[in-house]
């Protein structure tokens, strides 16, 4: 039972290893972002 268990753990701490370096190759998956500006015509009255 004890050696199931650490074979649990053991499979589940490399798992988590290639999921952190997945995330370290592909993490910042952001949109680039770039200024716009409209012109807006405000009703001075």
């Amino acid at each position: 039972m004890l050696i199931r268990l650490i074979k649990l753990v053991l499979f589940l701490a490399v798992v988590g290893l290639i999921g952190l370096t997945g995330f370290s190759f592909f993490g910042d998956m952001a949109p680039r972002t770039a200024p716009q500006s409209s012109t807006v015509t405000l009703d001075g009255g």
